[in-house]
């Protein structure tokens, strides 16, 4: 079945709407490969029905000006344009120009597919991260030198094609990986001095883009060792300026975390300075916080340590979904089933599923319970998120604008929303934002915010989310909203606590959430907490603020705010929830001789799920087989209670 037919087909069932489904026969899972079949996508994607949904209008940004007690900042961490290889592969062109052109609001961009993308507010910051194990391959193939051999399979790169993609990917997968060599002529200087230009021209992208005050970037790439079942284990690594190693780090160089950390400490030194954010915990089989490598080995006590040195944040939520906990491993949290990718492992299963050391809940618990044996906390670790985007559209999280993140392999709609979809489409999400608490808009204090761990994740949705932790925090705290008291009698997000000194007090937390003045209300905010007790790590949630209900006093949770969504044009309540909530905690059961964490959840009233956006876009309802919303939400990063210096 060519892509014209299918295209026909799909405007006939566009035109007739309701009573019929489109459909592809898997042969669908193969992506355009002529012009004319490209346009004939695009054909199918002009006659989806852009209007057929409320949408906000998009906003502006003006910069803020530098504040002592810190601004908010958003941003995206995590996104891939047409120099990463599989992003090329799966039809993507666009460059890093018209990536930070994109985040910064000043266009939008049209996938090759026809869908048109779009930021709903220009970002505050942004780094590109494309694979450092294909930097090199696309100056190769433009050498005019390039042997017949390396133009061959140059030409099988420009053809949008999952084949080629999963070819290369069982290349890297192999141990040790094998570095995909005929483009460079199989000779590994010409490759080496290859790398080393795009990384420059990563950098010098990076440096083109950065306004002080009004837009970061960050020198950065990925390091993605391939593993089985499409796993990951992957890093994107960032620094804090122009001082950077002469060459990025790939999984061909450092076959594991460990080489890595080692390689750029070696590397990154002097002025240097960098870190490490890991992602897709749930899609590593374990290994997020299993304390071993890919090939089994386990890590030393100096392992740990260099994990803690370099590691100071996770990215626990993007496009394939949420890492944060799962309900099949105890938790008693219903929100721990939000945007999950993959199921639990059956007995004897390991990979394609989740065993018990691949969420964050579960790392920051491994973290308590590894304070008590090595005398260090490796995994004390903040939260953030980002997109992981392939279309070269930063911070794009909006449900409406979501338009999948892999060119041909997810557009347009009708391919989105096929029943008959066999790469799993519908589990994927438009992504989340990183935040950052930062005095000014620069590339030293929002990497400082993020060393220091004041940050937090979003599911997309730009909530305003802080948290402070203290003993002596004034009862008055959430009316006051006194946030240089706040600084001065306790710790922000990401700090630590001495538990000695809390005395005869508990420790208490003041939080405080802003709804995203473009989506819908709150509906509450929740602390998380996690202790050691009896030396085994334990976990409760707790509703400390509501909005448009009350606290249930038998329960001490929040009643349902009866906040609707209209299916039908995707408005959503504007009525129910609040648009600020506000708290002061203390912990009902606090013990000074107990390690634990504390983290804020904020949760949004329902608003449509992007599903449910292109069933309006091509005039169907919601599918069965997908959630018609969702509840966006917020992640803080934790503040640790220590019962050790």
């Amino acid at each position: 079945m060519n892509w014209k037919r299918w295209a026909g087909l799909v405007t006939i069932l566009l035109v007739g709407f309701g009573a019929y489904r489109i459909w592809l026969i898997s042969e669908a899972a193969l992506m355009p490969s002529t012009e004319e079949e490209i346009d004939s996508v695009r054909a199918v994607s002009a006659a989806q029905d852009e209007e057929a949904f409320f949408r906000p209008e998009n906003q502006s940004l003006d910069p803020q000006p530098t504040n002592p007690l810190n601004n908010v900042y958003f941003g995206d961490l995590h996104v891939h344009t047409n120099i990463s290889s599989d992003a090329y592969l799966f039809g993507n062109r666009l460059d890093m120009d018209t990536a930070y052109r994109f985040a910064k609001g000043e266009t939008g961009a049209t996938l090759r597919t026809g869908e048109y993308v779009e930021i709903s507010r220009p970002l505050d910051f942004a780094a590109l991260t494309d694979h450092a194990e294909t930097f090199g391959r696309r100056p190769a193939c433009e050498s005019p030198d390039a042997s017949d051999a390396a133009r061959a399979a140059c030409d099988k790169l420009e053809v949008p094609s999952l084949i080629g993609f999963l070819q290369l990917r069982q290349r890297a997968q192999e141990r040790p990986p094998v570095r995909p060599m005929e483009v460079f002529n199989d000779n590994p200087k010409l490759e080496r001095s290859y790398a080393a230009a795009t990384w420059q021209q990563v950098q010098d992208a990076a440096n083109r883009y950065y306004e002080p005050g009004r837009f970061t970037t960050f020198a950065a790439y990925e390091y993605s060792p391939a593993m089985p079942d499409r796993g990951k284990n992957h890093r994107n690594i960032f620094f804090r300026g122009n001082d950077v190693p002469m060459y990025a780090v790939s999984s061909f160089d450092a076959i594991s975390e460990i080489e890595l950390w080692q390689q750029l400490e070696a590397t990154c030194t002097v002025e240097c300075q960098f870190l490490t954010i890991p992602h897709n915990m749930n899609k590593t089989w374990g290994l997020a916080f299993a304390g071993e490598t890919i090939d089994g080995a386990a890590y030393s006590e100096e392992d740990w340590k260099l994990r803690e040195r370099n590691e100071p944040l996770v990215e626990m939520f993007q496009i394939k979904g949420s890492s944060e906990c799962s309900v099949m491993f105890g938790a008693g949290d219903e929100e721990c089933g939000f945007e999950q990718f993959l199921p639990p492992c059956e007995e004897g299963q390991e990979t394609s599923c989740l065993p018990t050391t691949s969420m964050v809940r579960d790392g920051l618990r491994i973290g308590l319970e590894l304070e008590d044996e090595i005398g260090v906390n490796p995994l004390e670790f903040g939260m953030v998120g980002s997109t992981d985007t392939h279309n070269s559209n930063p911070g794009d999280t909006e449900e409406w604008d979501y338009r999948g993140a892999t060119s041909f392999a997810s557009s347009p709609a009708a391919r989105r929303m096929s029943p008959d979809n066999v790469t799993g489409i519908r589990n994927n999400n438009p992504g989340g934002l990183a935040a950052v608490w930062a005095p000014e808009n620069t590339r030293e204090a929002v990497f400082d915010a993020m060393k220091r761990k004041e940050v937090y994740a979003t599911s997309g949705t730009r909530i305003v989310l802080r948290m402070f932790a203290g003993y002596e925090l004034p009862a008055d705290i959430a009316e006051t909203a006194d946030l240089t008291v706040a600084y001065e009698q306790g710790t922000p997000m990401g700090g630590r606590l001495d538990a000695i000194s809390a005395g005869d007090k508990a420790v208490s937390l003041f939080v405080w959430a802003s709804q995203d003045p473009i989506s819908a209300p709150l509906a509450r905010v929740q602390i998380v907490k996690g202790w050691i007790e009896n030396g085994e790590s334990r976990e409760a949630v707790y509703d400390v603020a509501c909005g448009g209900s009350a606290l249930n006093p038998t329960t001490a949770i929040c009643a349902p705010n009866g906040a609707k969504v209209d299916l039908s044009d995707c408005s959503w309540d504007t009525t129910a929830g609040a648009s600020e909530l506000k708290g002061r905690w203390t912990d009902p059961d606090f013990d000074p001789a107990e390690d634990a964490f504390y983290y804020a959840r904020v949760v949004q009233n329902p608003t449509c799920r992007w599903t449910t956006y292109d069933s309006l876009r091509l005039g169907l309802t919601p599918l069965a087989d997908s959630a018609a919303t969702v509840t966006e939400m917020a992640w803080g990063s934790p503040v640790w209670v220590k019962t050790k210096p």
